[in-house]
Parts: structure tokens; sequence; C-alpha cells
């Protein structure tokens, strides 16, 4: 039930929120600052990735763990990304072009790179990852809501604006739903590996977040744009980590859950705990450039 119906739907209507704070400008901005984006999505695309894999080899992970960790680094932040950059004071248009962007190319580039995790990581004659089903299956549940919410908003743009904020609320709560059942759901395999896993998941949050910094700063990039280039760099969205470990299936437990999802699950909690003292930061510094 958890992973047939909850998860999926919980993750499309996460991304419907997302769709309704996007209009077509957000993708014409990618190519007014093509700087920005370009590393923001460098950071997401190339690095985290390569960071997650060496961190979960360097932790030794066992492989259902590290192929979902590598799930995790290959899911851009969604919604909490965006949030996360409002409250932080950063740049909420660049958020939202580089979380547009990602989202849309995760649907082509995680089939692949789940293949090859599962390949690496020793678990290809066990598991088999269809590509094109993995693909197809991403699609309906982010780049279908996307657009629907894209249309909504160009179609009732008084409504949305009435709406986006209780449904954004809501997106939140869900999150927080969908992460609480499935630590529960995994509890036994969360204790037994927590003590690995968790300092895993923090040195890749930790180490994204001053990567955007490091980068940020070697690029002269200003101060609010920098901000949101740490949180897109340094934010995963747990939650399609957690739906694309289901439909890799690896580990399924008895409760319907994949042991791969647990990565995700974990991390969905564990990030606030660097995120807020680090989104309280940025806030301060841009109070102080502002006044």
């Amino acid at each position: 039930m958890l992973v047939a119906v909850v998860l999926p739907l919980v993750l499309a209507f996460i991304m419907f929120s997302l769709g309704l704070g996007l209009r077509k400008e957000d993708f014409l901005r990618v190519a007014q600052q093509p700087k920005l984006v370009a590393l923001g999505l460098c950071n997401q695309l190339v690095f985290l990735p390569i960071i997650g894999l060496g961190l979960a080899s360097l932790f030794g992970l066992p492989p259902l763990l590290a192929v979902g960790m590598v799930i995790l680094a290959l899911c851009p932040g969604g919604v909490t990304s965006n949030m996360l950059t409002r409250l932080a004071n950063g740049s909420p248009p660049l958020s939202i072009s580089l979380t547009a962007v990602s989202s849309l190319l995760s649907i082509l580039i995680v089939p692949f790179m789940v293949a090859w995790a599962v390949a690496f990581f020793g678990l290809a004659e066990t598991q088999q990852v269809n590509i094109t089903a993995l693909g197809f299956q991403m699609f309906l549940i982010t780049a279908i809501p996307v657009m629907a919410g894209m249309v909504f908003t160009r179609l009732t743009p008084a409504l949305v604006e009435r709406i986006s904020k209780p449904v954004a609320h809501a997106a939140t709560v869900l999150f927080f739903l969908i992460v609480a059942l499935a630590i529960k759901a995994n509890w036994e395999a969360l204790t037994r590996h927590f003590a690995t896993l968790g300092p895993a998941l923090l040195a890749l949050l930790l180490i994204m977040l001053a990567l955007g910094l490091i980068t940020g700063s070697l690029l002269g990039v200003a101060p609010r744009e920098k901000t949101t280039i740490c949180i897109e760099s340094g934010i995963q969205n747990a939650t399609l980590g957690m739906a694309v470990a289901a439909f890799v299936g690896a580990g399924t437990s008895e409760e319907g859950l994949s042991d791969t999802a647990l990565p995700s699950a974990v991390y969905g909690v564990l990030m606030y705990f660097i995120v807020v003292p680090f989104v309280l930061w940025r806030r301060a510094i841009h109070g102080r450039e502002a006044g």
C-alpha cells in the first residue's frame, strides 16, 4: 500500500506544488543566467553523484544502502530547496529555475545511473533495472504533475496565488509523513546501520554545502545567488529518492518498502540538523548586507 499507492501519490502532489510556482520565464532565465545555472547543474548532476558514490564506498555501506545513497545523490532538491532558499533570503528565481531544469533532466539521467550503480555494487545478478520502465515511471510522477501545475497556474493565476502557500505547506506535511512511515517500516535496518549511514549522509550534505560556497566564491557569484547555489547543491529530494528506490525494488521488505529507500528516509530527517543552522547563518549575512 505504502509503495504502490501512498508514495507515488505524495510525490506527485509535491511535484504538482512545484509546478504551481513555475512559469515559462523560469526556463527562459536559464539563458539569461548561464553561468549561475551551469554552476548549479554541474554541482548537482556531476559532483554530487561522484561524491555520493565515493562516500558510500568510503564508509563501507552494504550494497543495498550504497545504491540507495547514490539514488539520493541523483535526486534534485524540489520544493524543499525552494522553501529553504526563501527562508535564507537567497534568490528564489534562481532556485526555481535550477529545480525546474534539474528535475526534468533527472528523468533522463537517473535510470541510467541507477542501473550503473546496481552493477557497480554487485547487485546486477539479483536485481535487474529496466531503464525504460524506470524513466517512464519517473516521467509519470514528476514531469506530468509539474506540467499540470504550470498549466493550472497559467489558466487560473488568481486562484493559484491564493492556494500556492497552503498547497506548499500541505506538501511539506506529506513529506514528513512519508519519511516517518518509511523509517517506521525499516526501523530494524535503520538501527542496525545508522552508525555508518548517518555520518555518511551528514558528510554528503556538509561537503555539498561547502562545495557550493567554494565554487560560488571562485566564480565571483553574488552572496544571495551563492546561498542559492549552496542549497540547490546540498539539498536532495528525499521523497523522489524513496520512490526511485521503491521502483528499483532491491531489498524489498515485507511492508513493501525497499532497503534502498532507507538513505533517503534518514536524510529527510537528518538534513534539517545541518540545514537549519546554515539557513539562519546565511539569512543573518544577507540581513547585514541589507542594513
